[in-house]
């Protein structure tokens, strides 16, 4: 009887353990399978970023013309980014030059286009923080529009360090995320450069 007892208990023992270890084996499984999801997804990601970034700069070598080059950046633009309005502001010597291409469903702040918001200032602010800002950042440097409005669109400026920004936006229904801003911003310094390059074409130094 009594050894009857003690096989039960080593055996329940034996089979807590068990369980035990199962459990455990399964927790590193979940881990290692995130693990590899997780690197599985960021390689995907760098691997769009280098075949955006080839496609950008294979549509765009030998421009030199400033429309043209913009024209061809917008079609890239939209195909990451659908539905987006974008906007071109590039710095000139005391303000800044705007180049609007609108899509197929602009955004409007009432009667007011989200371009007619940005004054001087805020421009300035913008070009030297030389980062991405969201509309909650242009509301800290100052941005003024219609708050209504601004509940309808996502936007984003994408900095072209001292050529300028590029705005981006579109309906709110639709936010703008990161993953389709993170192309744009892989070639947002050979844009520069290009766009420095066919102003100097169009205006060389005397």
């Amino acid at each position: 009887m009594i050894d009857s007892e003690q096989r039960h208990r080593r055996l329940r023992r034996l089979t807590k353990q068990l369980n035990r270890e199962r459990k455990q084996q399964a927790k590193k499984i979940d881990i290692l399978c995130n693990d590899v999801i997780t690197a599985h997804r960021d390689f995907i990601r760098k691997l769009n970023v280098i075949s955006f970034t080839a496609a950008f700069y294979e549509t765009i070598i030998g421009a030199i013309d400033l429309n043209s080059l913009l024209y061809s950046t917008i079609g890239l633009i939209k195909e990451e980014i659908s539905d987006a309005n974008i906007t071109f502001f590039l710095k000139q010597a005391e303000n800044f030059e705007l180049h609007i291409f609108e899509s197929a469903k602009p955004v409007t702040l009432g009667k007011q286009h989200l371009e007619n918001c940005f004054n001087p200032e805020l421009m300035d602010s913008i070009c030297s923080s030389n980062r991405i800002c969201t509309l909650d950042d242009m509301l800290g440097m100052g941005f003024q529009g219609n708050p209504t409005g601004l509940n309808r669109i996502s936007a984003v400026t994408v900095p072209l360090g001292r050529t300028g920004f590029v705005l981006i936006y579109r309906s709110s229904m639709a936010p703008i995320t990161a993953d389709e801003l993170s192309n744009i911003s892989a070639v947002a310094s050979g844009l520069s450069k290009a766009i420095q390059s066919c102003r100097e074409l169009l205006h060389p130094a005397e």
